[in-house]
């Protein structure tokens, strides 16, 4: 066959029209008559041939949604997903080139995590669907070799697109992922600005402006994201793939101009008793609380606004930091049954005053200041917000009950072991001084849901009461968000009923849906293991970092829900940064995590072994620790883990035995997990990291005990 042409049957595959036709070969739409839809074939012409099977394979190794997908594969052409939609062109507003910017920085990320450079990134070779960016041509793709991992030598050729190449790929130099990122900085620069970064009249004019001139300035909030990418220096550039996209994501999540938004910092406790203190945070919290029911206001969540505490810095260096408008500040000075309140709402822009009050009442009145506070910002932000005034507490509880939850509050906030169990006597106090009091219920199942899912407590031991006490808050308030939300997490993890999780957590939302975290819970316990919807978890996920920019605790479960979706390289980028928050355990185990995944067992020891220090408590690191250390040949070191994790929940001796590639001991633990309902044998069930195990004789049995689809 020398030619294509219209009607001729290729294969199963009938030629129905000539779509494209490029320096290597021609495209062609057809349909596959074994499985009546319609695809794209393009055959290279012949002396191109010997990169065929290059192409194929790089292709092959891929899956990612923003990747066109490789059917099949004949003597001399490929199939490949037909794509209904435009090759990618700007001018394009903020709004839309940001998003498919992050969308093309994730599909280079999957290739460079595969170890194949795309090397002709270009805008041709993308193209806009109706469901978003897909990248393609990998006609010029190269893997980077195993003995050279870091580098790919182009044997002197000069290939790729000339105005969107690197300077180093223009000299046929050793290339690396770096070239690839700034040619999607040529990239983006051009879907920004509807210009080519580096013009000519010829191919040499062109080459030289790459290698020699600068880009004309780019008016756009992504132009300093886009100028380090074309650093002529690959020293200059972000090093990774990961890092550009974190940084476009940082990008993405300013708030829009019209959006109202508010930082509420820790109220100064003015009492003569510092063990006051306490109060004063919650009543901070309390009106942090009413805030975030407003639709259209964006509230910066506890731990971020109370990250302040004691520290001097301008109000606008905090705005700036926290990415709110306004900021409202207080005190608190309580004296025997009195107490006086003082609130000011300044507008981060220039440290003025919007509003400012002083409630000088008896301490019963506290609910009343609280809703009066949040009434008066909403009435002050009134033109930009989508609805009315906040409703007005519905119960006002004893106030011995209101201190007991305060108290609690407070331990929780430390999020340890020793906090939340502190924080479990003191809600128990608080509902036994006000058994109508729902706060301290709500919280208590709260902190009882995460002791679970961390592995602090067994499910069997824990989720009869936890379901009974919910029931319990649904009978005094039918449509509690938080309760509902704990039934679809239950059913979920628990019962193993993805239809009972999927309506508990719809009704939830629709109760309350301004509620992030029962949005996140869904994500995670539903929506990614159940559906396959990982990028609503990711999304829930950077969700949680906008509206708690400061907590490390957010950061980490970002990070770690990177990993579940194979994101090794960015969890392990974004872990680092979150370290100069908060030296937290569980970012060194996402670290370790996702070094140990990938074989890089060095780096796997250090953060397992700084996890294990932080929370020798926590079985999941004991696991990565133990396998890492017995694949290093430290066998005896790892043996008396191994005796700790025997007592321990199963899923951390699980993770151990996958990572020493014992597959069939491996799935035994797993089935341990399941029977005693260990939220991560859910949580985990898509991750790449338990390929091993889905690919075992085991695994059918295995997801058929959780109604979990087989085929994944």
């Amino acid at each position: 066959m020398s030619a294509f042409a219209t009607g001729i049957q290729v294969g199963p595959y009938v030629l129905m029209e000539h779509i494209g036709e490029g320096g290597m070969g021609e495209v062609w739409k057809a349909r596959d008559t074994r499985l009546d839809r319609i695809v794209a074939i393009k055959r290279l012409k012949g002396e191109h041939n010997s990169r065929f099977q290059q192409e194929a394979r790089a292709i092959a190794a891929l899956s990612h949604p923003n990747i066109c997908v490789l059917h099949d594969i004949g003597p001399d052409y490929l199939v490949m997903e037909y794509l209904d939609g435009q090759p990618l062109k700007g001018p394009l507003p903020p709004e839309q080139a940001i998003p498919i910017a992050i969308q093309i920085a994730g599909a280079i990320e999957a290739a460079h995590g595969k170890g194949i450079l795309h090397r002709d990134l270009n805008p041709a070779n993308v193209m806009i669907t109706a469901t978003g960016a897909k990248l393609l041509d990998f006609g010029l793709a190269r893997v980077m070799t195993s003995t050279d991992a870091d580098t790919l030598t182009v044997a002197g050729a000069i290939a790729g697109t000339a105005a969107y190449m690197s300077p180093e790929q223009a000299q046929g130099k050793t290339l690396h992922e770096r070239s690839d990122i700034f040619s999607f900085g040529a990239v983006l620069y051009e879907m920004i600005s509807g210009t080519r970064a580096f013009a000519g009249d010829s191919m040499a004019q062109v080459l030289s402006a790459v290698l020699r001139d600068e880009p004309a300035d780019l008016h756009s909030h992504a132009a300093d994201i886009v100028k380090r990418c074309m650093s002529k220096d690959p020293a200059g550039r972000f090093q990774s793939m990961s890092e550009v996209k974190a940084a476009l994501e940082q990008v993405s999540t300013k708030p829009a101009a019209s959006q109202p938004s508010i930082a509420v910092l820790p109220f100064a406790n003015m009492s003569a008793d510092k063990e006051q203190e306490y109060f004063s945070d919650g009543l901070a919290e309390e009106i942090i609380n009413a805030l975030a029911q407003i639709p259209g206001l964006k509230v910066i969540a506890r731990t971020s606004s109370f990250a302040f505490r004691g520290k001097e810095q301008d109000i606008t260096r905090i705005a700036e930091t926290l990415r709110v408008k306004t900021i409202l500040e207080g005190s608190v000075r309580r004296a025997g049954n009195r107490i006086r309140v003082t609130a000011q709402l300044i507008d981060a822009a220039d440290g003025s005053h919007i509003w400012s009050e002083r409630y000088d009442r008896e301490l019963a009145d506290v609910f009343a200041v609280q809703d009066e506070i949040a009434a008066a910002i909403a009435r002050t932000l009134r033109g930009r917000l989508e609805s009315e005034l906040p409703a007005a507490r519905q119960y006002k509880p004893t106030l011995p009950a209101y201190e007991a939850y305060l108290k609690g509050q407070y331990q929780f906030s430390k999020y340890t072991p020793e906090g939340l169990s502190r924080s479990r006597q003191l809600f128990e106090q608080a509902i036994r001084l006000d058994p109508k009091y729902l706060d301290p219920r709500e919280a208590l199942v709260w902190s009882e849901l995460h002791l679970v899912v961390e592995g602090v407590q067994s499910a069997h031991d824990t989720v009869p009461a936890m379901r009974a006490a919910v029931h319990k808050i649904l009978e005094l308030d039918n449509a509690n968000a938080r309760a509902l939300s704990t039934l679809g997490a239950i059913a979920a993890y628990y019962d193993y009923d993805g239809a009972e999780a999927d309506l508990r957590f719809r009704q939830a939302i629709a109760a309350a849906p301004a509620d992030y975290g029962i949005r996140w819970r869904h994500a995670i316990l539903y929506l990614s293991p159940v559906l396959g919807r990982e990028e609503e978890a990711l999304e829930a996920s950077a969700k949680g970092i906008e509206l708690d920019p400061l907590s490390v605790f957010a950061r980490a479960m970002r990070c770690h829900w990177l990993n579940l979706a194979g994101l090794y390289e960015r969890a392990a980028s974004e872990a680092r940064a979150a370290l100069e928050i908060e030296n937290h355990w569980l970012i060194h185990y996402v670290m370790a995590e996702a070094y140990a995944a990938r074989g890089i067992i060095d780096e796997a020891l250090a953060e397992a072994e700084e996890a294990y220090r932080l929370a020798p408590w926590h079985a999941r690191a004991l696991g990565v620790l133990a396998a890492v250390l017995t694949r290093l040949g430290r066998g005896e070191e790892a043996s008396g883990l191994l005796t700790k994790l025997e007592s321990a929940l199963p899923f951390g001796m699980m993770l151990y035995h996958l990572l020493v590639s014992d597959i069939d001991a491996a799935a035994h633990w797993f089935e341990k997990s399941i029977e005693q309902r260990e939220a991560f044998a859910v949580i985990y069930f898509r991750a790449p990291i338990l390929r091993p195990l889905r690919e075992s004789p085991r695994w059918p049995a295995l997801a058929k005990m959780m109604n979990l689809p087989e085929q994944v």
